[in-house]
């Protein structure tokens, strides 16, 4: 999952990452923009991003002013210190709105929020409006294979064929039904935007075929390890904060 923190207080910015890497370590904090120039300047090049925390009140104006550059459809958690700002949090795709001082408590909370939200709402195909868009796109596969190369070979491996792609050395590959590994040029996160619903992101390192999950036991610090229908090295497990979503992802597939 990839995260971005708007926050100007460069002590606090880098608090709030340490706290959301506590409590979930295969999140990406893929920046920390520390005013609006910055804001507007990241999101005009790019918004592959899955949540936004940000603060209000910036050194150089507020933060509603980034997302009305662009057509916004990530949600955000706003974590500030004023408590006026309601109805604009929650105009601008806000889906939660915390006071400064944050704890540890309450981002774990926010971040449950987010997670209970996107099993819901794949899991029902409804709408949320713009505020989740970003993550109805995902709901139906985009692709149904696979283009690899094998020996001399270009050949399209079905997505239905693959128990589980798997990061591995830096490398990306498939492990097969029939217990064949091959190597993919793509990367996870293609990987995930391409497959989902069919395939859970188990983690930074893997994405799990429904089929091929025969169950899931209870694991340190409210973790998830995931069993497969067929012989594999690696331990899959899923974070305490995706546990929510993976059972709603198994109960509708």
């Amino acid at each position: 999952m990839k995260v971005v923190i708007i926050e100007d207080e460069k002590v606090t910015a880098r608090d709030l990452k340490r706290t959301i890497l506590a409590l979930e370590p295969d999140i990406d904090v893929v920046a920390m923009l520390h005013s609006v120039e910055e804001g507007i300047k990241f999101f005009g090049q790019t918004n592959d991003i899955d949540l936004v925390f940000s603060d209000i009140q910036l050194g150089d104006g507020l933060s509603f002013e980034i997302f009305k550059t662009f057509q916004n459809h990530i949600p955000i958690i706003f974590c500030t210190a004023y408590n006026t700002y309601f109805a604009e949090a929650f105009q601008d795709a806000g889906i939660d709105y915390l006071l400064k001082p944050f704890t540890k408590a309450t981002i774990e909370k926010a971040l449950a929020k987010y997670q209970g939200l996107k099993a819901r709402f794949t899991a029902t195909d409804d709408d949320y409006g713009n505020m989740l868009g970003i993550l109805e796109n995902k709901l139906s596969p985009k692709r149904n294979a696979i283009i690899i190369r094998h020996r001399e070979k270009i050949i399209p491996l079905e997505a239905a064929s693959i128990a589980v792609m798997y990061v591995d050395g830096g490398a990306t590959y498939a492990y097969t039904f029939n217990q064949e590994r091959f190597l993919l040029n793509d990367n996870m996160e293609s990987l995930e935007q391409s497959f989902l619903p069919l395939f859970f992101r188990a983690n930074r390192q893997y994405l799990i075929n429904r089929k091929a999950v025969k169950d899931a036991s209870t694991f340190f610090n409210r973790k998830l390890l995931v069993n497969l229908t067929i012989p594999f090295k690696g331990q899959i497990l899923v974070g305490k904060l995706k546990v929510s979503a993976f059972l709603a992802w198994l109960a509708q597939h």
